[in-house]
């Protein structure tokens, strides 16, 4: 393409709004874990569409919410960092779901960030300073339209457009891929001409060890209690290439907050902690094109989400 854009999209919204699902889809690869529990992203995300019109990265930040713990109060500050650094924000909304407190909330937050119109420096460093004063374009993307009877979709557009925000209402189901490409090309026609920033054959900027602490948290999401999302994370301890063998060995340890939480993670026998490592080995496998050994350990560590030198531990370059 002659003219060829780059610009970079936050995709923000109520926690279990499809966010990560959007991403996967329109990447066309997992970059972020997907779970039915709330609070699935805890750090931003970074993913690179790259296109004939040009490049796109995509932010897919924590779900908003009102911050209860110094973790929470670490995933709001990306959720910030992102909507100053974006040329598109796109709040994606479970269209599925009425509207409540949860839903007001955050278009207050939107409100109040898009009155103060601050614009910071945004990742890549490689960006032209006149993109950041370029004005923002507000999206409200309402997914899951196909769980949604037809005829509310007409009142709930007629509502998000009421609250004068946002430029474009964009009705799309991610997880069947209806009007995903619509919303693509409404991407790119909001971002400007510029040259692309990350590396064409790259679709992400998350580093191998974060995909490794990420699937293995996704599996402990997928198989333990409703308890278990808020009090797990994973910390990858090793993570050693043997190219020669086209061999990885990750040493990871499952921590969570109490000791009655151990036996849940790890199962009658250690029949749960078997069942997690074998899945995420196996997708591991295959997102990183060489066999995996994986050896998984569980630790308690009281109160982590409130230790700033262990969630500093936990944390990955934002992009």
């Amino acid at each position: 393409m002659s003219n060829p854009r780059f610009g970079i999209a936050a995709l923000v919204g109520r926690p279990n709004a499809g966010k990560s699902t959007l991403l996967n889809r329109i990447l066309g690869h997992k970059v972020s874990i997907v779970s039915a529990k709330p609070q699935t992203t805890r750090n931003r995300i970074v993913g690179i569409l790259n296109d004939p019109r040009g490049q796109i990265a995509l932010l897919d930040t924590p779900g908003i919410h009102r911050p209860l713990h110094k973790l929470n109060v670490r995933m709001m500050d990306h959720v910030r960092s992102a909507l100053s650094e974006a040329d598109v924000i796109a709040l994606i909304v479970d269209a599925s779901e009425p509207f409540g407190k949860g839903d007001q909330f955050v278009i207050d937050l939107l409100r109040e960030e898009k009155e103060r119109g601050v614009r910071a420096p945004g990742a890549p460093s490689e960006r032209a300073p006149e993109a950041l004063t370029t004005p923002q374009n507000w999206f409200v993307i309402l997914n899951k339209i196909d769980l949604l009877k037809k005829h509310k979709l007409l009142p709930l557009i007629e509502q998000y457009n009421a609250f004068g925000i946002f430029d474009e209402i964009v009705p799309i189901s991610a997880a069947k891929g209806e009007a995903v490409d619509e919303l693509i090309a409404l991407l790119f026609q909001a971002v400007a001409p510029g040259e692309a920033a990350y590396p064409k054959e790259d679709y992400t900027t998350q580093p191998e060890r974060f995909f490794a602490a990420e699937i293995v948290r996704e599996k402990v999401l997928q198989h333990t209690s409703e308890e278990l999302p808020y009090t797990t994370a994973v910390a990858v301890e090793r993570y050693e290439e043997d190219e020669e063998k086209n061999l990885i060995k990750i040493y990871a340890t499952i921590v969570v907050e109490r000791d009655s939480q151990k036996p849940i993670v790890i199962g009658r026998q250690g029949a749960m902690i078997k069942r997690i490592g074998t899945e995420a080995r196996v997708e591991l496998e295959s997102i990183l094109g060489a066999k995996v050994f994986l050896d998984l350990h569980v630790a308690v560590h009281e109160r982590w989400r409130e230790d700033e030198r262990f969630l500093g531990e936990l944390e990955w370059p934002l992009g």
